[in-house]
């Protein structure tokens, strides 16, 4: 919303820090919209780019003859790939500008959200740079020391206003406790994108269902480290241009049919993951064409069935969100996610529970993300009592085929996934199906007496918790952590973006 010189930049090369683009009107314009989406309960989120600015004459750049907010030496004060300048947080007046800018939109335009683009760039001096492009800090190491304290400042200054104005971080490498407390270490966000759960599943359910069973580790890998960040789901705008095809347009299939029952299966699994959720204008409704500054969105696809069921899918998965705490209440406590089974490789599956203190609040999901079906299918479930299907992504108002469980399920004291009771289901192919799990009645207050069976909890996702395959070995997980969480994500062509 920044007034920036350039569409294709999509605001994200800023000129005018303090102004609302004249795009859409006038500040007055922009303060009515404001109140407008306040008043129907929509909160607003800003992007907000601290981490550059464009060379233009009538902007920053050498503000006045000299360099104010950027650094002299092109190794410190430049980004080669972007063509753009770098701030130098270590001067109190550029700190204390930006720290004012971001309060300004808090403060005067009531922003809900302040979504910070490209923190990683910002954090280390080599991003995007090549041996000889880049100066290390005072200990020899590549960390920007003054871009740290500078984010610590402003998320310091923000929660002191209690207000509840959010900071979201886009920071797409293994940098420690980017929503840690500045107190312990921390940059004091209150989130972070998780750009690596959105490469492993992306690639995973680009995937033919046949060869998914090959990359069963990028459905499971980001439970080991869920709870290292307060992390939000992301498929963002970067991930529906420059070539990379629209959402629908990933996903496998010789028909539009086949690829919208992916995508269902997708934005289901993605509800029922720990985190935030978000997706991009035109994924809620299966835009075909990749995203295009230039051009409006394809609305006209709502006029095709198709489309409107997709649409209606969405609406529903936001629907069913609101109305089950167990799948944001304890979003980012361990304590709320737990593995049924992660360990069915061959059919492209999986089973777990979110969950809240309240047993009878807890949901079973089961992911299938192949496109055979599974008739009497045993499952283990975590206690005594009755298991009724509430949502299912086949279910014909979607658009499915509308192989769903209607019949309620009782447990049966048969072990089955390590556990003492199980239920036998019918698997629709390519489906999620949420179950809501009612405890046998008597039985919540012996729960906290007798022994349960052996939990496989977010922290041990490696396990396999399961009687089908066998585990994962620890070691082996232990290196794959090690070589995805140091891996750094390079800038990519366009100028003026974080990611590509």
């Amino acid at each position: 919303m920044m007034e920036h010189p350039l569409d294709e930049s999509w605001g994200y090369q800023v000129t005018g820090y303090y102004a609302p683009t004249r795009r859409y009107g006038t500040p007055d314009d922009f303060k009515y919209f404001m109140d407008y989406m306040h008043s129907q309960g929509i909160s607003v989120i800003l992007d907000w780019v601290p981490a550059h600015f464009p060379r233009d004459a009538y902007g920053m750049a050498s503000f006045d003859g000299t360099c104010v907010y950027e650094h002299m030496d092109p190794r410190q004060g430049s980004h080669p790939h972007w063509g753009t300048l770098i701030y130098n947080y270590g001067r109190p007046g550029v700190s204390n500008f930006l720290i004012a800018n971001a309060l300004f939109w808090a403060e005067v335009y009531h922003a809900d959200g302040i979504r910070m683009d490209a923190v990683a760039s910002m954090l280390y001096l080599d991003y995007g740079k090549n041996d000889g492009e880049w100066i290390p800090n005072i200990y020899g190491g590549n960390e920007n020391l003054e871009a740290v304290e500078f984010l610590k400042h402003l998320s310091t200054v923000f929660k002191g206003r209690k207000d509840g104005t959010v900071l979201i971080a886009e920071e797409s490498t293994a940098w420690p406790k980017v929503t840690g407390k500045p107190g312990d270490g921390g940059l004091g966000f209150d989130f972070k994108w998780n750009m690596g759960w959105m490469n492993d599943f992306t690639n995973f359910m680009r995937c033919d269902p046949y060869f998914r069973k090959n990359n069963y580790g990028e459905l499971t890998f980001s439970l080991l480290y869920a709870y290292s960040e307060n992390f939000i789901l992301v498929f963002s705008h970067d991930e529906v241009v420059h070539g990379k095809g629209s959402m629908i347009g990933k996903m496998p299939g010789e028909t539009l049919k086949e690829k919208a029952q992916n995508l269902r299966a997708a934005y289901g699994f993605m509800m029922g993951h720990p985190g935030k959720k978000l997706l991009f204008m035109g994924q809620e409704y299966g835009q075909v064409s990749e995203w295009n500054e230039g051009a409006s969105l394809e609305w006209e696809l709502l006029e095709d069935p198709l489309h409107k069921e997709i649409q209606d899918y969405a609406r529903a998965l936001n629907k069913f969100y609101l109305e089950h705490p167990a799948l944001y209440e304890l979003d980012y406590d361990p304590e709320g996610f737990e593995w049924i089974n992660c360990s069915y490789q061959k059919e492209s599956m999986v089973m777990f529970l979110r969950k809240t203190k309240k047993r009878e609040e807890t949901l079973l999901f089961v992911c299938n993300f192949d496109n055979v079906e599974h008739e009497k299918f045993r499952l283990g479930v975590p206690f005594a009592g009755k298991y009724k299907e509430i949502f299912n992504s086949d279910a014909s108002e979607f658009g499915g085929d509308g192989r769903v469980n209607g019949r309620v399920k009782t447990a049966k004291k048969l072990e089955w996934d390590e556990r003492d009771y199980s239920i036998e289901l019918t698997i629709p192919p390519m489906s999620v199906a949420v179950y809501s799990c009612v405890p046998e009645e008597g039985t919540a207050k012996a729960h906290s007496k007798k022994a349960e069976p052996k939990k496989t909890t977010a922290k041990k996702a490696g396990a396999a918790g399961g009687t089908k395959q066998p585990a994962v070995k620890k070691s082996r997980l232990q290196k794959r952590i090690g070589l995805r969480m140091n891996r750094r994500i390079q800038p990519g062509r366009r100028p003026g973006r974080s990611l590509r």
